[in-house]
């Protein structure tokens, strides 16, 4: 992958426990801020759904 800067959210806070994200080529690579050696490489298809169903609240927390 073409060496690009890693974006996390405005939401994280300024732990470092934050996940972030960079693109480049057509792909996508996520990790963890304070786990930078472990990095998760989805389609962008698979992330595009796992964004949508974020955004729908599937995965919000129900007690």
């Amino acid at each position: 992958m073409t060496d690009t800067n890693w974006q996390k959210s405005s939401f994280s806070g300024s732990g470092g426990d934050c996940v972030e994200i960079r693109t480049a080529d057509g792909l996508v690579e996520l990790r963890k801020s304070d786990q930078g050696h472990l990095t998760l490489h989805p389609t962008p298809a698979h992330f595009a759904a796992f964004l949508q169903a974020a955004k729908a609240g599937e995965f919000d927390h129900h007690a």
